[in-house]
């Protein structure tokens, strides 16, 4: 058995583990990776802070600078799909349940707690700023860092499209990248699988709860929310049987079309004077807070 096969085979069973965990034990698991979720938090969120912002200022200097210039690919390559295009079934395919629901549903709750400290327009100001944190600039400084080093050694090299590419390329003969590689490849496959079973699950309940709203009902039961799961899951497959340009890009477009004109009635049909006050005023709190936090992480 080779290392990708048993790469493969110990990522599967790892998921299969937290699946059938999260199936038959769903209070142990949420306690467990909430306690979890507060030991890193608390212990090393100044080492997150910290990683996170060199990113983001590392992804702004590769832009700026000639580095930035160098194509993710041979000379004579040519990107598939146009800049709108890509952000389409970037925003979609990758976050575009828990970008629509997180985005009225985060700020709401931590609004919730601020509220209890501040007065009502502080506490919603640090709510639209942490939320700005968690989807703004500081996140997508991760997603490029991320998406920049794999995409320069998958098609400028030539090598696998895996997290570990980078310490196999630079280091093919150590022992230790070999081990390093190994884990981070086991560690980003369960990642990705079950942060994909979650968005899905979070999304089956959004719309299953959704439709029970809508007919009155005081709670979606287990045969809506199978169905809701079926129909969607029905729903998804087609795309991905055909090539990403008659499948993901064009249900990608049609799906920010939908967000777009959804922003644009909220806009224009809601309190349009508060809303554009706070979008600004919230992005500029996030600038002076992330520079706050920052120096405080520095001392």
């Amino acid at each position: 058995m080779n290392s990708q096969t048993t790469l493969l085979v110990s990522s599967l069973l790892l998921i299969a583990a937290v699946g059938l965990w999260g199936i038959f034990e769903p209070e142990s698991a949420l306690s467990t990776s909430r306690a979890l979720v507060e030991i890193f938090f608390e212990s090393r969120g100044w080492f997150i802070m910290l990683t996170v912002t060199g990113l983001l200022f590392f992804s702004i200097a590769i832009a700026v600078l000639p580095l930035g210039k160098v194509r993710l690919g041979q000379d004579d390559d040519r990107p598939e799909f146009s800049t709108p295009a890509w952000l389409a079934m970037l925003f979609s395919a990758g976050m575009g349940v828990g970008l629509l629901f997180w985005a009225a549903a985060e700020p709401l709750t931590h609004f919730g707690v601020a509220r209890d400290y501040l007065s009502e327009p502080n506490a919603a100001s640090e709510a639209l700023t942490t939320t700005l944190f968690h989807w703004g600039l500081h996140a997508w400084g991760i997603y490029t860092a991320t998406a920049l080093c794999i995409a320069y050694f998958t098609f400028r090299r030539g090598t696998p499209m895996l997290i570990s590419a980078p310490l196999a390329s630079l280091f093919p003969e150590e022992r230790w990248a070999k081990v390093v590689g190994w884990l981070s490849d086991f560690m980003a496959i369960s990642a990705i699988a079950i942060g994909v079973g979650g968005s899905i699950a979070m999304g089956v309940f959004q719309v299953a709860n959704g439709i029970d709203i809508l007919r009155n009902g005081t709670g979606a039961d287990d045969a809506l929310t199978n169905f809701v799961f079926a129909a969607l899951v029905l729903c998804f497959l087609p795309p991905l049987m055909l090539d990403l340009g008659s499948g993901m890009s064009k249900l990608s477009n049609l799906a920010m079309l939908l967000a777009g004109a959804l922003l644009l009635f909220v806009i224009l049909f809601g309190p349009t004077q508060f809303l554009m006050n706070s979008v600004l005023s919230s992005f500029g709190s996030y600038g002076n807070s992330a520079n706050s936090r920052l120096t405080l992480c520095g001392r």
